[in-house]
């Protein structure tokens, strides 16, 4: 599949072919967020990797940080502690909800569901779970451990931030903090559970179910149930 530079909607995509320092795509993501609440820049999704960087959001404790062995960024992002790396693919959503549904929670829910849907195409199937965001699978071991991470921030009603998968990281270098502040649990991926993927394949099949994950965002997420 060749990978299209531009999606449905007028939404540039970008696939950044070398990793990005994490402070470097920070600093033009916020310039492209506030540009397309200005109506000044089309809406982004960008595909990249980082250098190994700890990414602190908003509800950080700094107790979670057990191994500063890497460059630690406060990403301003919603979350906690969060470990990038080579072998893990980023995707950074800049889009405006004053075009769909301006509903937050039906964004992550959106996200979530995105990258559930791409996960089943390589015979991984993902779930969310309640009180924990974030996409998690059955690990090798048996037990639920996460293989994706949710963290966004909205401005004016754009986004910016989005989604980490574990393709193929060296998740040692998780265990330099509590990842997303959940101790409980560990992180896995898709070479861990035995799935040859690169990154190509993995964006081949992410942008394929794009028009999916935006049609969700037209219309608010329902509301929660209780038991």
């Amino acid at each position: 599949m060749t990978i299209p530079a531009i999606l449905p909607g007028d939404i540039e995509l970008r696939v950044s072919a070398q990793p990005v320092p994490y402070r470097e795509a920070l600093e033009e993501m916020t310039a492209r967020n506030a540009a397309i609440a200005a109506g000044e820049a089309r809406e982004l999704i960008w595909l990249l990797e980082h250098p190994p960087v700890y990414t602190a959001g908003t509800s950080a404790a700094i107790a979670e940080l057990l191994d500063p062995r890497f460059e630690v960024v406060e990403a301003g992002r919603g979350g906690r502690y969060t470990y990038h790396g080579p072998g893990q693919r980023i995707g950074y959503v800049l889009l405006d909800l004053r075009k769909r549904a301006r509903d937050a929670r039906g964004f992550v829910h959106a996200l979530e569901g995105w990258v559930i849907d791409t996960l089943a195409d390589f015979g991984v199937e993902a779930f969310r779970a309640d009180g924990r965001i974030g996409m998690w699978t059955q690990d090798i071991d048996g037990r639920e451990a996460k293989i994706g991470a949710i963290g966004v921030r909205i401005r004016k009603w754009v986004t910016m931030h989005g989604f980490a998968v574990n393709i193929r990281p060296d998740l040692a270098h998780f265990t330099g903090i509590v990842p997303c502040g959940i101790e409980e649990f560990g992180v896995t991926s898709l070479a861990r559970l035995g799935k040859a993927v690169d990154l190509a394949q993995w964006d081949a099949a992410l942008v394929g179910r794009a028009p999916t994950f935006l049609a969700a965002l037209e219309s608010p997420c329902p509301p929660e149930t209780t038991a």
